[in-house]
């Protein structure tokens, strides 16, 4: 079983999904969508084989409707 994405797009596997996972088995992140902090998280993610999105991510600038923002 391939550990990340990484891992299987070097093995050659390019249909490989990762584990579901919940919310709480991952952070999410405040980062800014496209800012240098939300790639390395994102970076970050895919090594460890997690989901990248998280439903509490910061989606947009005034994203007042994430509980982590306020």
């Amino acid at each position: 079983m391939r550990r990340s994405v990484l891992e299987a797009i070097r093995a050659g596997v390019w249909d490989y999904e990762p584990l579901e996972a919940n919310g709480d088995q991952y952070s999410s992140t405040i980062a800014m969508p496209g800012s240098q902090e939300k790639i390395d998280m994102l970076a970050t993610r895919a090594a460890e084989g997690l989901p990248l999105w998280h439903e509490e991510d910061r989606l947009e600038w005034g994203d007042e409707n994430n509980p982590t923002l306020a």
